[in-house]
């Protein structure tokens, strides 16, 4: 499913170029960092071990095009200090229940999250908005808004961050309820909660090694909302989230 996510939006991505006039608003060619990058996800879910992987790691634009990390998306019309965008998410929310504290749970899925959203480069930060629907099992929808700041040393360049997200109730049952048939066929109770709003803070460091070469480092703390602190699967107040990648830029 992510792959074709992947192949939809550089699909239209390439549509929706070929088909504009070309000018100097969106870069001809690619404009920004290609490489790889190992990513940690630290788990909330009892009896499931952290995540740890070998990924690429893009954050360019192309045309109307572009890949942020983890999100990928089309420019369409302007809009404030930015544009309207079609974006998609790849993430890593699923999870088996094949360990031995989650027998009796049905899998959970990773979501395949699509909305439209906007970045708005203003004299004060960037902001990020953007609202997900779910696709796949859990029918959730999710909403983010997140700052961003710069400060800029010789050879380092700091992006901190501040950010909100709300998890619809749908998103939430899926992920961290418990169905009245998994009560009755595990240790867990009965779980049904609402939404949850969950608040975060990051950093982002983009160390310049050479003109070409550099190592980007990331790193996030999420706080749980209550209606999945109070998840009877649920062993953390946070998670923990973050990245080091080594990227080529393109210019």
């Amino acid at each position: 499913m992510v792959v074709r996510l992947i192949s939809s939006f550089l699909l239209a991505g390439i549509l929706l170029t070929g088909a504009a006039q070309a000018t100097d608003e969106f870069p001809q060619g690619i404009e920004g960092d290609v490489g790889v990058g190992g990513y940690f996800v630290r788990s909330i879910v009892k009896d499931k071990g952290n995540e740890s992987s070998v990924l690429p790691y893009v954050d360019f634009e192309y045309g109307r095009f572009f890949a942020r990390v983890d999100t990928l998306g089309i420019k369409t019309q302007k809009l404030g200090y930015g544009y309207l965008e079609l974006v998609g998410r790849i993430s890593q929310d699923g999870f088996d229940t094949n360990v031995q504290g989650l027998q009796g749970l049905g899998k959970r899925k990773t979501s395949i999250p699509l909305g439209i959203g906007t970045l708005q480069v203003t004299p004060v930060g960037g902001f990020w908005i953007n609202a997900f629907h779910d696709v796949n099992r859990s029918r959730g929808n999710l909403y983010e808004m997140i700052y961003g700041g710069e400060f800029k040393l010789a050879q380092v360049t700091f992006y901190p961050l501040l950010g909100a997200e709300l998890q619809s109730a749908e998103y939430v049952r899926y992920y961290y309820g418990i169905s009245a048939q998994e009560a009755a066929n595990s240790k867990y109770a009965y779980y049904h909660p609402a939404g949850s709003f969950n608040d975060f803070i990051g950093l982002i460091a983009d160390f310049k090694l050479s003109e070409e070469y550099h190592l980007n480092c990331y790193v996030r703390r999420k706080h749980l909302g209550d209606a999945i602190r109070q998840s009877p699967i649920v062993n953390r107040n946070y998670q923990d989230t973050g990245y080091i990648a080594l990227s080529y830029r393109f210019r």
